[in-house]
């Protein structure tokens, strides 16, 4: 199974990304922003960073590089997509997740090991994690403010598509403490916590990130 990593400029974490995917068990394969065909991938991971220097809103101009007219078309066919931080950014940019990251509500970039509750486990990519599940992993950002008006927050509640919720404290001023979304089909999910960077002992707090990677390829394989 192949899982692919687009690489936008400005791109920091698609190698950890690749990195996840192959520790995993997938094949990691390389997609370039200006690159319209996903050379076969069975699923899609939009990576963190600072695409296109975030220059007028975060994830705002990669929302129309040429992979991202194909990323669309096909998460509405079903392709299981994960954007992650800057690509939480790029998928409500796209519409294709609902809502907006703004400036965390104290103005400082955030970097530290959060802990995570898994509220969603039927998507395709929490699967693996039992509902209600613990996690801790890494959390950077400066626009990591989730975003929405209350008929929106309240839908996303009543179906049941807060993936993961801030515990402890609420870092970024997210309302209701959100910490990921997935669309209707649960084949599209936003995360600002990073999973990538908590998938080896060696180099992250926990391996609690891998059950996102894991989960994927099953979904895969299931469908």
């Amino acid at each position: 199974m192949k899982i692919g990593v687009v690489t936008f400029p400005g791109s920091l974490d698609d190698a950890d990304a690749r990195r996840a995917a192959a520790v995993a068990g997938a094949e990691a394969v390389a997609l370039w922003h200006g690159d319209a065909d996903l050379r076969g991938v069975d699923a899609v991971v939009l990576p963190g960073g600072f695409s296109y220097g975030d220059y007028l809103r975060a994830g705002a101009i990669s929302r129309f590089a040429p992979v991202m007219d194909t990323i669309i078309k096909k998460a509405g066919e079903g392709l299981p997509v994960l954007g992650i931080c800057n690509g939480f950014q790029v998928l409500c940019e796209s519409h294709l997740l609902p809502g907006a990251l703004i400036k965390n509500h104290h103005r400082k970039f955030i970097c530290k090991d959060q802990p995570l509750r898994i509220e969603n486990n039927r998507t395709a990519w929490t699967s693996d994690y039992d509902a209600n599940h613990e996690i801790t992993i890494v959390l950077k950002n400066q626009d990591g403010s989730y975003v929405a008006d209350d008929a929106t927050l309240d839908r996303l509640e009543g179906e049941g598509r807060v993936v993961a919720r801030y515990l402890d404290e609420n870092p970024n001023g997210s309302y209701r403490d959100i910490a990921g979304i997935t669309n209707e089909r649960g084949n599209v999910v936003g995360l600002m916590p990073h999973p990538e960077h908590a998938v080896e002992t060696l180099t992250g707090p926990t391996t609690d990130g891998l059950g996102f990677f894991t989960s994927v390829l099953k979904a895969v394989v299931a469908s």
